[in-house]
């Protein structure tokens, strides 16, 4: 028996974006930055991120391919959704996304954000910017979104198995260190219903992924969650360390090597490939700290499937049902529906400018 779609009839993707060709690098930065007054020539030197990877952000094939693996993952159930795809800040764009949902005759669709973790930037400015794109197409889909799926067993489990390969490759006692994007403090202090939640939520993702794996071997690590691409004027306060620091502490420590984990990614996008494959990397290698990079999800089999399944949960939600809303760690399930003052914006100062 097929599973039931109904009350959606569309399934939507929605992610980031990123420059597909060099010309597109800096427009995509103005994107992203817009209205916190950075100057060009900061957003060119942030660039040449992307100008060292030929000018092309991996993100938009990594949407691709989820895209083309959900699809599959769907027809394998029977689940009869039509899947669409848009970004916040480059092409497709959400809101030529949207509008070829309405007239395609959407009516309710469910969203996929590329985002697992509760903040601002994480999920209320794409709630915003679902809300924004909607004020826009005369007879908008209505869109719910997914719950946070970061303690998901099939998101976790993704992390599990890349984390014992990378740990696969290192010396006996080598330490793991969880790594995610940082946010300032004060965004975290806001995060999730009751606050602190980013931060809650990445340490109990960690401990279940360290418990799993200290089952399967009898051994116990060190592990520590650690950030990167800090951005923002230096006088705001980031979540720190920075995994660069952190790469000096443990070699200084006298640690044999370590795992990095990116648990608060979903694919192997800029942050990934830049901050911790080329400059993290390159870190370890200067200090002669043996390092190996665990894999995200990206189109893991456990990552699909939960997608899928939570498509398929979020729908009979909607019916009135009470489906069973798989999860691990000491947090229970997210919430389906967010509360009108969880994760609130920061408030910038007038004409402020930052770094990016």
């Amino acid at each position: 028996m097929s599973p039931a779609a109904p009350p959606y009839d569309a399934v939507l993707l929605l992610s980031f974006g990123g420059p597909e060709k060099p010309d597109d690098v800096l427009p995509f930065l103005q994107n992203v930055t817009r209205g916190r007054g950075i100057p060009d020539e900061r957003l060119k030197e942030v660039g040449e991120h992307y100008y060292s990877f030929g000018g092309r952000s991996p993100i938009n094939d990594q949407n691709r391919a989820l895209l083309k693996a959900l699809r599959a993952s769907f027809d394998e159930i029977g689940l009869d959704l039509p899947i669409y795809w848009g970004n916040r800040n480059w092409a497709p764009y959400l809101t030529d996304t949207m509008r070829e949902m309405a007239a395609d005759g959407v009516r309710r669709a469910v969203v996929i954000v590329t985002s697992a973790y509760p903040s601002y930037s994480g999920c209320r400015q794409y709630r915003e910017n679902l809300e924004d794109a909607a004020r826009e197409i005369p007879d908008a889909p209505q869109i719910d979104k997914l719950r946070h799926y970061a303690n998901h067993p099939g998101f976790v489990g993704s992390f599990v198995e890349s984390t014992a390969d990378a740990l696969s490759k290192l010396p006996d006692g080598a330490a793991i260190a969880y790594v995610t994007h940082s946010i300032p403090t004060a965004m975290n202090a806001t995060s999730g219903p009751d606050g602190n939640g980013y931060v809650d939520w990445h340490l109990d993702v960690a401990a279940e992924i360290t418990a799993e794996l200290e089952r399967r071997t009898g051994q116990t690590r060190r592990t520590d969650l650690v950030y990167c691409s800090r951005s923002g004027p230096p006088q705001v306060p980031w979540l720190e360390p920075d995994v660069n620091d952190h790469l000096e502490a443990l070699a200084a420590d006298g640690v044999p090597g370590v795992a990095v984990v990116p648990i608060g990614f979903v694919s192997d996008h800029m942050e990934v490939i830049y901050d911790l494959d080329t400059e993290a990397a390159k870190t370890a290698a200067k200090l002669g700290l043996p390092m190996a990079r665990a894999a995200t999800p990206g189109t893991d089999e456990k990552f699909v499937t939960m997608l899928r399944d939570l498509v398929v949960e979020r729908a009979a939600a909607e019916r009135g049902e009470q489906p069973a809303r798989p999860c691990v760690g000491k947090l229970g399930p997210a919430w389906d529906d967010c509360r009108h003052d969880c994760c609130p914006p920061l408030r910038r100062p007038t004409r402020q400018k930052e770094a990016v």
